[in-house]
């Protein structure tokens, strides 16, 4: 009986990598096929990169993405910090509902807010684009920054502000060098997700784009109405393998930034007899 439950885990955890790793290693697999359908192997061919690399329409796409997400994701951190840092040092009535309207367009269906903005856009007169664009996905990412930041803030020690305050420090001195350190950390994690939030909507996209304004997330739904060509499954392939690069080059300088401290704590650490 304890074999049975030793080995429980294990398959249990086997099942649940295949699950989540196995179509993102199809997509890889088929961005090779000589094929242009994912039906049939043809053989190993690296065309459809090729083909990639000269798509204008893609390259526009993918700049429009990342010049959004980097519009959206600064004004985000701004707007969540400050927002962040504000709701927690007031007090006054009707706090605890300000703070749940704040992070009402997380729970809001997305389909609801993309008709929601585009209804706002066309009432005031504002033409659909990029602006547009910048606006709501702003708006859905300012509660994923006030939340992580608003979390950290409630784990500070508030005495550091106020000794920085009792040595004459001005509010904005205290932000900059007291404050602002201590929630970076979650700063940069809302701008992270917020990131990803940004590079992946589609539905709210769907409803604020105009013609020439059309993001990655567009571009490949839009594909996806003839079929999905080796093209597309190049750049997931691609796309996969910059966050992968990401993710290990953090893994390094992470490494890189606790080595030496250890070796410093194994260098002053008193020697055994």
């Amino acid at each position: 009986m304890r074999k049975r439950r030793a080995i429980l885990p294990p398959v249990y955890l086997t099942l649940v990598l295949a699950l989540m790793y196995l179509p993102i290693l199809m997509v890889v697999l088929y961005s090779f096929n000589d094929s242009r359908t994912s039906a049939t192997w043809a053989g190993f061919t690296t065309e459809w990169y090729a083909k990639l690399f000269r798509n204008q329409g893609i390259a526009l796409a993918l700049l429009n993405s990342l010049q959004l997400a980097g519009w959206s994701v600064a004004a985000s951190a701004v707007i969540g910090t400050a927002g962040a840092v504000g709701m927690t040092r007031a007090r006054f009535r009707g706090k605890g509902a300000m703070e749940t309207v704040s992070t009402l367009p997380i729970m809001v269906p997305e389909i609801i807010l993309g008709i929601a903005y585009m209804a706002l856009f066309t009432a005031i007169g504002l033409p659909l684009g990029m602006p547009t664009l910048v606006i709501a996905h702003t708006t859905f990412c300012v509660p994923y920054v006030y939340i992580i930041v608003k979390g950290r803030l409630v784990g500070a020690d508030p005495a550091l502000e106020e000794a920085a305050r009792d040595l004459g420090a001005s509010p904005a001195r205290v932000f900059f060098t007291v404050t602002l350190p201590l929630i970076l950390p979650a700063v940069l994690s809302g701008m992270l997700l917020s990131l990803a939030m940004s590079l992946d909507d589609l539905v709210i996209s769907f409803f604020v784009s105009g013609p020439a304004s059309t993001t990655l997330p567009l571009k490949i739904y839009s594909g996806l109405k003839t079929g999905v060509t080796p093209e597309i499954n190049a750049l997931c392939t691609l796309m996969l393998g910059t966050v992968f690069l990401l993710v290990a080059l953090s893994q390094l300088a992470s490494a890189k930034r606790n080595h030496p401290a250890r070796s410093a704590r194994e260098d002053t650490a008193p020697a055994s007899n």
